[in-house]
């Protein structure tokens, strides 16, 4: 069977812009619970995290971290009081397309993968959890678009 390449041959790589329009419309395909406690936790987009970031880790390529959760998550809401920078989801594009690129998943579904992981962090949600959230999301998403 022969693929059609039209369709691919002007096709690029979403900028930054749309891969951060791609995950506006992840967060907003989530359970609208989990959406309501996610509303003040910032999502940032860029091409890789920076380089004290991933010394700190102790991640050698950049391309090995495609979100990152900074602040204080909602299980240690009592330890910092005030002045704190506020909750933020990193979201790095280029390891996360290159990811994409190596699997059989949609853009969407790893964004989507990405941003619940690093959201759960805030929530203390266990990986069980995650993925229960991941399923309920996708099952939204598929009877939208039905």
């Amino acid at each position: 069977m022969a693929l059609d390449s039209k369709g691919w041959a002007d096709q690029q790589a979403p900028s930054l812009d749309e891969f951060e329009a791609l995950a506006v419309a992840a967060l907003e395909s989530l359970p609208q619970p989990f959406r309501d406690l996610c509303k003040d936790v910032r999502c940032f987009v860029a091409e890789f995290a920076e380089n004290d970031v991933l010394d700190e880790l102790g991640i050698e390529s950049e391309f090995d971290l495609m979100g990152l959760f900074t602040g204080v998550g909602l299980a240690q809401e009592g330890i910092a009081p005030t002045g704190r920078m506020p909750n933020v989801v990193h979201l790095y594009r280029r390891p996360i397309l290159d990811y994409w690129a190596e699997h059989e998943e949609t853009l969407g579904a790893v964004v989507t993968h990405v941003l619940i992981h690093e959201m759960g962090h805030h929530f203390g949600f266990s990986d069980a959890d995650m993925e229960a959230l991941e399923e309920q999301a996708a099952k939204e998403a598929s009877v939208e678009h039905d």
